[in-house]
């Protein structure tokens, strides 16, 4: 079957007609034009995470922001509600873990970048979408340029500008950007008199950025005064449907930057006056590609790497240039003074979220934990660090014919290209959807030689079976040596050493100047002398445990590798084994295990009352009890039992030491842990066991509580192929 695309069109570049960018005295610039950002002048693709810092621990910043940057991201994206530092009017809270200051310092510190997004609504499945319950009680319209309204954020701006005094771009400080609002669809004036505000209160920075999403034509934002970023999900929880959606769009390559379907829940259906967003004069910049999902009480899921993996990929095949995950790290709501912080059905909004639990299922948990998506992720952060520079400036061409939204015999593919080199990508996979195998698939692509002739490239033909998502690359630059194609992904180099991936059931096969190398899979550089370059083709099981951390190469023997003062950790608890890449070999290095790492957790059950799992040689222990121990009381209660006063079940854990992780199987809807007497965590049940951090019980009188009554939800069940 043979696969071609679309001719490629020479896009047009517009420059300096955006009022965003900026210098400092170190010298460092930040442009942008209607194509890509640049960096002192050249193309750069940000990565960036969400990362809440009101929602983890201060003690732990440091360590998960380190975790976050030995996955690829650079850039620290998080909300500053205004809920959480001033739930009582006139009375603000920047202490602890609610240090804005002090997290942000702390990026920089790191050698990390910050984009704060200071609202004043955020949303974030947080209470009243983040305003205070004292502002919803003024006796004027908020979200809107209204006098009254605007005197009340510019009090508010003021103090958060107080807070990054000094730490803007501008001040050789981490501050690239700042993102105005939060889902504001239909009204351009409101958000130019932030933007106006947020410089008259001293936040000046680069990047003044908003959410682009609308139902129809995309958001309404003053032009060219800020970027629209844009975002997608792998699936909807804010759907009030309780049954299974379509197919989710993200898995194709559609080159639409709009997802219609983000805060549908609260936005308008149809722009009465036509309005359309000018695309063309922006890149295209994501701010909310989901990481997980939020699962709220009456659509539950079960997130898989590769639901977040091959939407990422596709996304980067359709043009994005800048990748902005949503969340990036999961964490944990605080209880306020006067009420819970989250979202819910009883505050107005359409969800009921947990009371505290905001795991988000992100490639890192709200405790730290990697999940699939983290090294998978990294795949591509490797890939963009490495050649972001040339790939920034190629752009997105179609495939010929292209499948349409429920077909699922057609392969899924595009171009990334600049006319002469490029990628072929390709995803053959659909979340909850089994793809029929494609067999000897060609793909022929046109690239322009340097006296204007054009070519064709012809791929061998491939096998493309299973749940697969790549891309190729055809007329590569490998120092020097001119890289046909290949049947392998590109991930990184080191100096004239080229990394690749296998892909899962395809032969690596480079053509170099139209000669071909089949190239065994191994950890050992392929030595081309003629070339005067190597090419290591790392299996999938290897490169998910390939990090660069502080310049250098490094490889995990299936453990997640992170730098910390200079001394190399590894994620998970027990003795690990890594390599560094040096003298053009993976080399043996020290690496120390986190102490209380995130081990192979025992799983407890109830199904038979007292039952016990050993744990490194000691025992922990649920126990079903026959009555309460104690009577449920507090703020946020009235969220405690979203379905009903229906019978509760308690158990009382215990654990014989701080060290790694319990889980919980206890089939319910609402799960909740008290320890000596305090809610510490929650959960929707949605088919998976409930991991805890044994640090959190450790030492504690510890009870768990769910309730067994379930009414209308939705909730996923495993998906067999």
């Amino acid at each position: 079957m043979n696969n071609t695309f679309k001719p490629y069109v020479t896009p047009v570049v517009l420059q300096n007609h955006l009022h965003l960018g900026g210098k400092n005295a170190k010298g460092d610039s930040l442009a942008v034009n209607s194509l890509y950002l640049e960096r002192q002048g050249r193309p750069w693709i940000g990565i960036m995470g969400e990362f809440h810092y009101f929602r983890y621990a201060r003690e732990d910043w440091e360590k998960e922001l380190l975790k976050m940057k030995a996955g690829g991201i650079e850039l620290v994206a998080t909300y500053v509600p205004w809920l959480c530092h001033e739930e009582e009017e006139g009375v603000f809270d920047f202490e602890g873990q609610n240090d804005l200051r002090a997290f942000v310092t702390l990026i920089g510190e790191l050698g990390m970048e910050a984009a704060v997004r200071i609202g004043p609504w955020v949303h974030g499945e947080l209470r009243n979408g983040g305003f205070p319950d004292w502002l919803l009680k003024k006796p004027f319209s908020l979200r809107n340029g209204n006098p009254e309204f605007m005197r009340e954020v510019e009090s508010w701006y003021r103090i958060v500008a107080k807070q990054l005094d000094g730490l803007y771009f501008k001040d050789c400080g981490p501050i690239l950007a700042i993102q105005l609002e939060n889902e504001m669809p239909d009204d351009a004036e409101y958000l130019e008199k932030l933007k106006e505000l947020a410089i008259k209160c001293g936040m000046e920075v680069p990047l003044y950025t908003v959410t682009g999403w609308n139902s129809t034509g995309g958001a309404k934002i003053p032009v060219d005064e800020v970027l629209p970023l844009f975002g997608g999900y792998c699936g909807a929880p804010w759907e009030q449907s309780t049954e299974e959606l379509p197919p989710s769009t993200h898995y194709f390559f559609t080159g639409i930057r709009n997802d219609s379907s983000i805060g549908k829940d609260l936005q308008q259906m149809k722009a009465a006056d036509g309005w359309q967003l000018p695309y063309e004069r922006y890149p295209f910049a994501d701010c909310e590609l989901g990481g997980g999902l939020q699962n709220t009480w009456h659509r539950r899921y079960q997130v898989q790497g590769m639901d977040i993996y091959a939407m990422a990929l596709c996304g980067l095949g359709e043009g994005v240039n800048l990748l902005g995950y949503y969340m990036y790290h999961g964490g944990t709501n605080r209880m306020g003074k006067l009420s819970s912080f989250q979202e819910s059905r009883a505050t107005g909004y359409p969800n009921d979220c947990p009371v505290l639990s905001y795991d988000f299922q992100a490639p890192l948990s709200e405790y730290g934990e990697v999940r699939e998506q983290y090294r998978l992720l990294n795949l591509l952060h490797l890939f963009l660090k490495d050649y972001g520079e040339c790939f920034a400036k190629m752009t997105y061409v179609p495939a010929g014919v292209s499948p349409g939204l429920m077909d699922t015999e057609k392969l899924r593919c595009a171009l990334r290209t600049d006319g002469t080199g490029g990628f072929v990508f390709v995803n053959h996979y659909q979340r909850r959807t089994r793809l029929k195998d494609v067999e000897q698939a060609v793909f022929e692509v046109e690239s322009r030689n340097e006296n204007g002739t054009c070519e064709t490239i012809c791929f061998p033909a491939l096998d493309i079976c299973g749940e697969v998502s790549f891309f190729l690359p055809y007329k590569m630059d490998l120092a020097g040596a001119e890289l046909t194609w290949a049947t392998a992904q590109p991930l990184c180099r080191e100096g004239n050493t080229f990394f690749f991936l296998e892909i899962p059931g395809m032969e690596p096969v480079y053509c170099l100047d139209g000669e071909e190398f089949p190239v065994k899979t191994g950890r050992e550089a392929f030595r081309i002398p003629e070339k005067k370059i190597s090419i290591v083709t790392l299996n999938l099981s290897d490169a998910r445990f390939l990090r660069r951390l502080d310049g250098k190469l490094y490889l995990g023997e299936g453990c997640d590798l992170y730098l910390e003062d200079g001394t190399l950790r590894s994620v998970e608890a027990r003795e690990q084994k890594a390599f560094v890449w040096e003298n053009g070999a993976f080399q043996p290095c020290p690496v120390q295990a986190e102490e209380t790492g995130c081990e192979e957790a025992p799983c407890l059950t109830a199904e038979t009352g007292d039952v016990s799992c050993r744990s490194n040689g000691s025992v922990c222990m649920l126990t079903k009890l026959s009555d309460s121990p104690f009577t449920l009381t507090g703020p946020g209660l009235e969220e405690v039992l979203l379905s009903g006063p229906g019978p509760l079940d308690w158990y009382r854990l215990t654990v014989p030491d701080p060290y790694g992780f319990v889980s919980l199987e206890l089939p319910c809807d609402i799960m909740q842990l008290y320890t000596d007497g305090t809610l510490t965590a929650d959960d929707f049940y949605h088919g998976v066991p409930w991991r805890l951090p044994k640090k959190l019980l450790f030492g504690k009188e510890c009870y768990v509580v769910t309730t067994t009554t379930e009414q209308n939800i939705y909730r996923e069940r495993p998906f067999y192929r």
